[in-house]
């Protein structure tokens, strides 16, 4: 991000920080099960909903579970988008109407966007492989992201040659110059964003030593050219969004770049 847009996107991010650590207070003292939105027909109503997968995890890999900076990520991001930009957001009880699917509800198909969290434990079961392609051949868009250093990386491309052939769809690393680095907030690389605990714990940013010192952003295009699985790997781009209330420090080293792309991201997807 170029220094004067990025000066002046701290401002506002920093302005609008207030209002949510104040809402962020209220929420703490409910418990998780209260946010647990399983979608209906009636969940959409031509509005953004951001669309998690309740993901299946295997015993080999290294991850965590699908859940991870749930909901929290998916409410500030949400609530950034409607600042940032014109998309109308979908509310439901006074907050950010955030949808958790699994691949094999019919409600998928509604979800122009769609994203898994700690992916480098991943299983698919027969169903949601089939039912995911059928997804993103459809024109869906999946964001996979916060997975760290090459035994996970491993495990996912493994289990994603069941969605997708690697020979018809290889995974490629993407260009700076590609639109998804420029929806709104020009890109200038790949940031690396560690957890709040390893930050806080190791004061680096590599999650895995030498074997995660280079974020990458990923991806898989459809045959006219269209970015359909974008992967973010050696890097946790959803802990700068869920943890922006919790430490000043954090959120302005990492919540800036980590805001501008995931609203490039979803940008990216609506349109495209």
């Amino acid at each position: 991000m170029g220094r004067r847009l990025q000066v002046a996107f701290l401002a506002v991010i920093a302005a609008l920080a207030v209002g949510v650590m104040v809402a962020e207070a209220q929420r703490r003292g409910r418990g998780f099960g209260e946010y647990l939105r399983t979608p209906t027909p009636q969940s959409f109503d031509g509005s953004f909903n951001f669309c998690r997968v309740m993901s299946s995890y295997s015993t080999r890999g290294d991850g965590g579970g699908w859940m991870v900076d749930y909901p929290r990520a998916d409410i500030n991001l949400s609530i950034r988008l409607g600042e940032l930009t014109k998309t109308q957001i979908s509310l439901a009880e006074g907050e950010p109407n955030h949808l958790v699917v699994r691949l094999t509800d019919p409600e998928l198909f509604k979800c122009p966007f769609i994203m898994m969290t700690e992916v480098g434990q991943t299983y698919f079961a027969p169903d949601e492989a089939q039912r995911l392609r059928e997804y993103l051949m459809k024109g869906g868009f999946l964001w996979a992201d916060d997975f760290w250093g090459s035994y996970a990386w491993d495990h996912w491309e493994s289990e994603f040659t069941k969605i997708l052939p690697p020979n018809e769809y290889p995974i490629k690393d993407l260009a700076l110059d590609h639109a998804i680095f420029r929806s709104q907030f020009v890109m200038k690389r790949v940031p690396q964003i560690p957890s709040i605990n390893h930050w806080a714990r190791f004061g680096d940013t590599s999650e895995r030593g030498e074997d995660s010192a280079v974020a990458h952003a990923r991806g898989i295009v459809d045959a006219q050219g269209r970015l359909m699985v974008l992967i973010t790997h050696n890097t946790d781009i959803g802990d700068s969004w869920e943890r922006e209330a919790d430490d000043p420090t954090y959120f302005y080293t990492f919540s800036v770049e980590g805001y501008a792309f995931g609203i490039n991201v979803l940008l990216y997807s609506m349109a495209h």
